[in-house]
């Protein structure tokens, strides 16, 4: 019998390569992409997969309680790796309400219709949600997230996070839900919507403007190639233990000012433009309320366990990632002016 997994937020920036590695891996199973199509949503990330057959596109909304328990009782869904998610924290300052309705009811809506369909028989059956390590709150100058250190979230992102990791956990308590969680570092790579720091950075380089960088731009966070974390979630979804978190990072720490002079150096030797022209357009910008000093994740529990170690250095990631955006200069125009948004109407409402 063919294995049906539904993947929520699959057309975002980690959910989209999640997706294509399962497509490509796992020919015995059926992938079911859910997205509701966000601003960070983009269906051109898949089109060399949309064809497969053994993929599936839902566009759909998490928040949608009725919805959301029609499509388990239709599809009836072995397993959910859950990635939808609002997940910029500035957005959350600004708007922190979408984040509790996504973040925390969304998973709700997910978790009781995963309950209603298999309460009577879990057998070989998994709930995967995806976390962050903003949920552990700040680090001082040492020290390193690991699944054991206290939740403690200081931005409305991060406490919607935390609020749904709990969420899991007490449904793997309360219903015997079979779970595992993973929280992850930051992540880069091919495909992220440029509000990101990284390539939002290689934008404004290709378009001589500034480079806002926080406060003093000291502010220290582990970088975790996009890449990487899909095949760690593979690991983890088949071979992680029920009731277990793990911890994802790439042991590699940057502070973001010497992160941004790096990407100045790569991207001024891409552009064969002189050295120091990308730099010239760094621009200290006023810092944001609840800005966290120091995130550092302890990936020594997945490694061991599943071996599971980053396949690429920064700057090795981090070069291909430039070298990504600038052979795909019509990608990147599409989303900076949103014609991207045309192509779920264009492909699949006809």
């Amino acid at each position: 019998m063919t294995k049906k997994i539904l993947i929520t937020g699959g057309a975002g920036f980690i959910g989209s390569h999640v997706v294509r590695l399962f497509v490509n891996k796992y020919p015995d199973y059926h992938i079911y992409n859910l997205d509701v199509l966000t601003y960070a949503g983009n269906l051109e990330n898949l089109k060399d997969i949309e064809q497969k057959p053994n993929y599936t596109f839902i566009k759909a909304d998490i928040n949608d309680e009725q919805k959301i328990n029609d499509l388990f009782q239709s599809y009836r869904f072995d397993a959910v790796i859950h990635l939808a998610a609002e997940s910029h924290v500035d957005r959350s300052i600004e708007d922190p309400l979408i984040f509790v309705k996504t973040n925390i009811i969304g998973t709700l809506n997910l978790l009781n219709a995963f309950r209603y369909l298999w309460a009577d028989d879990f057998k070989d059956k998994r709930f995967y949600h995806i976390s962050t390590d903003e949920v552990y709150g700040t680090l001082g100058l040492k020290g390193l997230f690991t699944e054991s250190t206290p939740y403690a979230p200081n931005s409305p992102y991060s406490a919607s996070k935390a609020s749904s990791d709990h969420f899991v956990r007490a449904y793997g308590e309360t219903y015997k839900l079979p779970f595992v969680i993973t929280n992850c570092s930051n992540n880069y790579g091919p495909n992220q919507f440029p509000e990101k720091l990284i390539p939002l950075f290689i934008n404004n380089i290709i378009n001589n403007s500034p480079l806002p960088v926080y406060g003093d731009g000291n502010y220290t966070r582990d970088w975790l190639y996009v890449l990487d974390h899909a095949a760690a979630i593979d690991l983890v979804f088949h071979q992680g233990n029920n009731k277990e978190t793990y911890n994802i990072g790439g042991f590699n720490e940057w502070k973001n000012i010497d992160l941004v002079k790096l990407l100045c150096k790569q991207m001024d030797i891409k552009l064969n433009r002189a050295e120091g022209t990308s730099e010239s357009l760094i621009t200290y910008v006023k810092d944001r309320p609840g800005h966290d000093l120091r995130y550092a994740i302890d990936a020594t529990k997945i490694n061991k366990e599943l071996n599971w170690s980053p396949s690429v250095t920064f700057e090795e990631g981090l070069s291909q990632t430039i070298d990504w955006y600038l052979n795909n200069k019509e990608w990147l125009l599409h989303v900076t002016t949103g014609a991207y948004q045309d192509y779920y109407k264009k492909q699949y409402q006809k």
